[in-house]
């Protein structure tokens, strides 16, 4: 599962390093150290260009001169809600998508086709229960979660593969929102959980976001874990642990700085 990230890259940088044409993020992307459900977080994304334009008329910008498919930054909800639900709180509990299962189940398979994203992430936190040492005369010591921040080792972005959907509330207000797809750890990740997000490389990118590649085997074979040897992991300060806190201290190894922002 991930439940918790960082995504703390300047909005130009994210414009820069993903080709974006449109930005339609509000221009006020801040950053974000403490990622928790429900929270808005950027996307990139490919719509067509039909649909494009319109994004480009509310956000204020020029519409697409040609035909093609536009790729765009904008925010989405964390925690999917499918087009069919009844209640927009059903999405904190769709903040991950099973890799292996994902394109057949019902909440996911429609946007699984036409609706993929990539979640812009400089690393991600899992929680790994330590046990310490028993009291004098006490069988077990006490146990605790110690929070780790996993990150690429060469600082660079990862691409995590997400899905996004588009939900109208009672008010006909549209809310997009969004889920990160998760697979199997591998065993140096594995032994802090074992479950981590699917990541798109950079030579799969186009293909990921093309809203008209829709064959399910295909869109499979552009999914892959991040390999083994390329993250690193290291304890941080059990502040992540309350959402209220964020800041760049919270990305401190453990034992460094543990005052909150």
């Amino acid at each position: 599962m991930c439940g918790r990230y960082a995504t703390a890259r300047a909005r130009q940088e994210l414009l820069d390093q993903f080709g974006v044409v449109l930005d339609d993020s509000g221009g006020d992307l801040e950053p974000d150290y403490n990622v928790a459900p429900t929270k808005q977080v950027p996307a990139v994304l490919t719509r067509p260009a039909d649909k494009a334009a319109r994004d480009a008329e509310e956000a204020g910008a020029a519409p697409p001169e040609n035909g093609d498919p536009v790729r765009e930054l904008r925010t989405l909800r964390w925690g999917l809600v499918p087009s069919w639900a009844k209640d927009l709180s059903i999405g904190s509990r769709m903040i991950n998508a099973r890799a292996e299962t994902v394109h057949e189940k019902p909440a996911y398979r429609r946007a699984f086709k036409r609706r993929r994203c990539l979640l812009p992430a400089d690393g991600y936190y899992e929680w790994y229960t330590l046990e310490d040492d028993p009291a004098e005369g006490q069988k077990k010591g006490k146990k605790r979660k110690q929070p780790f921040f996993i990150h690429p080792k060469d600082g660079g972005v990862l691409a995590m593969a997400g899905l996004y959907e588009l939900w109208k509330s009672p008010d006909d207000a549209w809310v997009w929102t969004c889920t990160v797809i998760t697979t199997d750890a591998p065993d140096d990740l594995g032994r802090i959980h074992d479950r981590m997000p699917m990541v798109v490389r950079p030579d799969a990118w186009d293909a990921w976001l093309d809203p008209e590649l829709t064959d399910t085997d295909e869109v499979r074979g552009l999914l892959v874990p991040a390999m083994s040897g390329e993250m690193d992991a290291y304890p941080v300060s059990p502040l992540v642990n309350n959402v209220r806190n964020n800041g760049a201290q919270l990305l401190r190894p453990a034992g460094e700085d543990d005052d909150p922002a």
